[in-house]
């Protein structure tokens, strides 16, 4: 039963990670607007997610900041595709013919 239900189970994962990272308003709405402008050290260490990164980029004044958004927002798209690739992928090969 199991082998017939990896390529749903996988999927499933990899839709549902991919749709997190799209949910960037649900996260700055819920007061998760934390800025944190050091490299966390450890696991217990402050840290933030790249869209409130975006957030707080944009509302910078100077046109550095636009620009870093910018292709920060271009690095989530490019996760974003790349993880629904995957996860067409592995359907596609797992998915067993009747």
């Amino acid at each position: 039963m199991l082998p017939a239900a990896i390529p749903g189970i996988a999927t499933g994962s990899i839709l549902a990670l991919s749709r997190a990272i799209g949910e960037a308003a649900p996260l700055l709405l819920l007061g998760a607007a934390t800025y944190v402008a050091f490299n966390p050290e450890g696991l217990a260490s402050a840290y933030t997610v790249l869209p409130i990164q975006i957030y707080n980029w944009i509302s910078q004044s100077r046109a550095e900041f636009t620009t870093l958004a910018s292709a920060a927002i271009v690095v989530l798209l490019v996760i974003l595709l790349a993880m629904n690739s995957v996860a067409i992928l592995l359907r596609n090969r797992f998915q067993k013919r009747w």
